[in-house]
């Protein structure tokens, strides 16, 4: 993506960002903490019975909130990309922003319930904020490829992790949370389609290259390969929601196999996204029978406990 692309794209950045402050609404993230249910740790020390959240909840509570945490990384990636002057800095200045709130009333949530250990909380959010993201190899129209699978990815997560934590208070508070997610999704699928009819092979190929080695920012968690195999179990977020729900949805939005007049290298990778569409849909339909068989497995194995007893 050339800087003589960016700029073309600033008049739509700009109607965008008209557009995003125009439906977007304020919230207070203290709004959405039951704060009646906060106790001193200095008292009470945190116990894990204190919880009342499924272990799988916990879990993806967690992922959410230490993924909202390292903003700071999130921030410097597009500024870097994007740069911090005209209305691409105004629109980095005003997701930045509204990203912050995600971490807070998450965090205070699960600190005033008590859903996880405090301290160990805290040593996580450090590890991962000093870890930071970052991928220097992705272009500008990359990470616009990238953020537009992104958003609507963590937005899913959100609301899904909102439904089967089975408190109403949460479930409030992360399809809040999943609304802002979606309008930032909005914002930048956008762009996406507008450099699409700029520079359609060019466009093409970042998102082939971004639905190939797609991976949530959570990647630098501790242990985020347990836990995301936790949540996927759950039916938070598996390679069928994947598939489904946020890279075919998207490539559909933008027409991109309907395309005429790409490059060679273009047509290539359309041709290879098709593969791995394909391979994508298989590994999903293994995964769901792969849980589905474990899951009869552990309820057989406690039927033959309980008959024991």
């Amino acid at each position: 993506m050339t800087i003589d692309l960016l700029a073309e794209l600033e008049p739509v950045v700009a109607r965008n960002l008209d557009r995003h402050l125009a439906i977007a609404k304020d919230w207070m993230p203290h709004a959405y903490v039951p704060w009646e249910e906060g106790r001193d740790f200095g008292e009470v020390p945190w116990h894990p019975d204190q919880s009342r959240l499924t272990p799988q909840a916990r879990t993806a509570l967690e992922v959410n909130l230490l993924t909202e945490d390292n903003l700071p990384s999130y921030h410097r990636e597009i500024a870097q990309r994007f740069g911090l002057d005209s209305a691409w800095g105004t629109w980095i200045g005003r997701w930045t922003a509204e990203e912050g709130r995600h971490a807070m009333c998450i965090r205070d949530y699960l600190l005033v319930t008590r859903a996880l250990d405090p301290d160990r909380l805290e040593a996580a959010r450090m590890a991962v904020v000093q870890a930071g993201y970052r991928d220097d190899r992705r272009s500008p129209l990359e990470t616009l490829a990238y953020v537009s699978f992104q958003e609507l990815a963590t937005r899913i997560a959100h609301r899904n992790t909102g439904r089967l934590v089975d408190d109403p208070v949460a479930d409030l508070l992360l399809a809040r949370v999943a609304a802002d997610e979606n309008l930032h999704m909005l914002f930048y699928r956008s762009l996406v389609s507008a450099s699409m009819a700029i520079d359609p092979s060019a466009t093409v190929r970042a998102l082939v290259k971004e639905v190939v080695d797609f991976a949530m920012p959570g990647t630098v968690i501790p242990n985020f390969r347990r836990k995301s195999l936790v949540i996927a179990r759950a039916g938070i977020y598996d390679l069928r929601i994947h598939h489904d729900e946020v890279v075919r949805p998207l490539l559909k939005h933008w027409q991109l196999f309907e395309l005429e007049g790409l490059d060679g290298a273009a047509e290539r990778e359309r041709e290879r996204l098709a593969a791995h569409l394909e391979a994508l849909n298989l590994r999903a339909e293994r995964q769901r029978e792969h849980f589905a068989a474990a899951a009869a497995g552990a309820d057989r194995n406690a039927d033959r406990n309980r008959a024991l007893r």
